[in-house]
């Protein structure tokens, strides 16, 4: 895709995943330390943690063990660290790149070097000013790797920094920490400081990289890339660099107006999904309804090519509001013996084996609530799988509480010394004593588990699915006990292709939401993806759709919204009833993250947002509304 000079202030590349952009980035690092070595020389580094970098990492190992890649020439300096952190805390970034990195390949052990978060804070100034002329000793960095917060940060540089920020000591916006709140087990216990490399000397670096991956990074991605220079965001500071790039993929670019608006940059093909994008962003821009845009409308807003393409504004309305009046059905499982040349589902079969993809146990509930109750009471035969057992998504207190009432009920009816009473009494004196920076033993992680399978089957009786119907997947990628998860394997695929294998559905529903595509809803659709392509040729297959609804923060954009089920009011409610089944998620989660809503005050906002969306454009007022897209594997 040609780049849109007139808007992107810093050289921005758009690929299709993050998968392939993390290859080019490392590609591009092992030239630089290849091209190093010939010249006898030292590749100087600076490296970023989180979440953005892995699959680099990943890939620069592989190529170490299957290209010969050396690292004996390599020099790094980390971004920053947690304060205070010990090193061997699983939170530590020491432990993070050992982990990521370091200890699968040659670098050699006195080479590598990050921020200490053990350093005396009466020291600490001291430290920050030896990091720095450390990186000074080395000539500088060649190579600035980095990602960008949800507020716009680089490192720990967070709004308010400013150019010529020195590395320090840098206390920590709400946000950030809240980001942080999954690896923590609560915001209470992210620390509220960070030893981070300043933005003056990450400017000095001869090459600056900054990944960012997922829907929710696209709002400072164009902020930082179209956007001012603002200490606001702190990362617009690099369109002030010579050779800075942003390495992104399509998800993370939603926003950038060669993506939002690309008639506005230069000239498209007008099919239907772009007359429907450009329509409908034309009416919500101008606030009217879609019938009654004008051609003053059309050519004031950068549309007179399509405008010419049609003639009159009327002809191409009329268009579009048969496109969004298509996408409404109250029959997700399509309407038997109907005419379904323009409904969403086909009528045939009328009776449908479905599979609900739910990749933690209230995802279905959550997400498609309305829809996963319609489905079965229009008849369909419908599966629910439960991808991962969601387990740490259970709070500590909650867990003691349920091992508890099992052992005082075992010491009631005298069944005190059973070996599961003993696994209950393990994980109630590990609860009570357990530090901050523990992962829970498996028996805790059991009793966790137990919990959301028991709120899922409650769900599932509550909708009507049969206990038959109802299964627990508990793919192995998801069970190391903390946020960072193992990568998807053989085994997690094999388990998604046998449930399909044996159901052999007409429907398959699956999370879509890509908000952050280390995720587990990210791994768990791309197993169900993997499979699906690896099953695609079985007749069955041929006659099996795939359905992607969103998470319980965001909603499909309107121009891509496939099926739309609508909800009454009483539909809502039923809904809610459904998601109150999980209990453990309830008041204060784990993952509350920076909304503080309820999940079943999310889900319900997010249907009534897109009911209103619906209407504004002129479209039949509901109560609720449900958005999916379809998959054409």
């Amino acid at each position: 895709m040609e780049q849109a000079i007139s808007y992107e202030r810093i050289p921005t590349n758009i690929y299709a995943d993050s998968e392939e952009a993390s290859k080019a980035v490392a590609r591009e690092i092992a030239n630089l330390i290849r091209q190093k070595a010939k010249d006898g020389k030292q590749a100087i580094l600076g490296l970023a943690t989180g979440s953005s970098p892995k699959k680099v990492y990943a890939e620069l190992i592989r190529m170490h063990r299957e290209e010969g890649l050396s690292f004996k020439n390599v020099v790094s300096f980390n971004l920053d660290e947690y304060y205070p952190m010990e090193a061997d805390a699983v939170q530590s970034y020491i432990r993070f790149m050992r982990e990521q990195l370091f200890d699968h390949v040659d670098i050699p052990a006195g080479n590598f070097h990050l921020p200490d978060g053990t350093v005396p804070i009466e020291k600490l100034a001291e430290f920050c000013r030896d990091y720095e002329q450390r990186i000074e000793n080395y000539g500088g960095l060649d190579f600035q790797l980095l990602g960008i917060g949800r507020n716009g940060h680089i490192g720990f540089n967070e709004p308010g920094s400013l150019v010529n920020s020195r590395t320090r000591l840098m206390t920590l916006d709400l946000t950030t920490r809240i980001d942080a709140t999954g690896d923590f087990g609560g915001l209470s216990k992210v620390p509220k400081k960070a030893v981070t490399l300043g933005i003056g000397k990450i400017m000095e670096a001869k090459r600056i990289v900054l990944l960012a991956w997922g829907e929710h990074k696209a709002e400072n991605v164009a902020r930082a890339v179209e956007g001012s220079v603002t200490s606001d965001v702190p990362a617009s500071y690099l369109q002030l660099h010579p050779n800075a790039s942003f390495i992104i993929d399509v998800a993370a670019a939603a926003q950038l107006i060669r993506i939002k608006t690309p008639w506005l940059v230069d000239s498209v093909t007008w099919d239907r999904p772009m007359i429907k994008k450009a329509v409908t962003h034309l009416a919500l821009t101008v606030n009217k309804p879609v019938l009654k845009l004008t051609n003053k409308d059309y050519n004031e807003n950068g549309l007179s090519d399509l405008l010419a393409l049609y003639g009159q504004a009327y002809d191409i309305n009329i268009e579009v509001f048969n496109y969004l009046q298509h996408t409404i059905t109250g029959w997700p499982g399509g309407k038997p013996n109907a005419d379904d040349s323009n409904r969403p589902e086909r009528a045939f079969p009328a009776k449908k084996r479905v599979i609900i993809f739910s990749p933690h146990p209230d995802d279905d509930i959550i997400s498609m609530g309305g829809t996963f109750q319609r489905l079965h009471d229009q008849g369909h035969d419908v599966h629910v799988a439960y991808q991962t057992s969601g387990n740490i998504a259970v709070a500590d207190d909650e867990a003691l509480r349920f091992a508890e009432f099992v052992i005082d009920f075992n010491e009631k009816f005298e069944a005190s010394n059973t070996k599961a009473n003993k696994i209950y009494k393990e994980a109630v004196k590990f609860l009570k004593n357990k530090r901050d920076s523990e992962i829970d033993i498996p028996e805790v992680r059991h009793i966790k588990g137990l919990i959301r399978k028991g709120e899922a089957k409650n769900t599932c009786r509550y909708v009507g699915i049969k206990k038959e119907n109802v299964h627990f997947l508990e793919m192995p990628f998801y069970e190391t006990g903390t946020v960072r998860k193992n990568p998807i394997g053989e085994a997690d695929i094999q388990i998604i292709m046998d449930l399909i294998e044996d159901v052999q559905p007409h429907q398959i529903y699956a999370a879509g939401d890509l908000a952050d595509p280390h995720g587990t809803h990210k791994v768990c659709l791309d197993a169900i993806m993997e499979a699906v392509n690896r099953l695609r040729h079985r007749e069955y297959m041929i006659n099996c759709w795939v359905w992607l609804y969103k998470g319980a923060w965001a909603e499909w954009d309107i121009d891509q919204i496939e099926m739309a089920v609508p909800m009454s009011p009483d539909q809502v409610l039923k809904k809610r009833v459904g998601i109150f089944k999980h209990q453990s998620q309830k008041d204060g989660v784990v993952f509350q993250g920076d909304d503080a809503r309820e999940f079943w005050q999310r889900a319900e906002d997010r249907n009534r947002a897109t009911a209103e969306l619906y209407n504004k454009l002129g479209l039949a007022e509901y109560e609720a509304m449900e958005a999916y897209v379809r998959w054409r594997f």
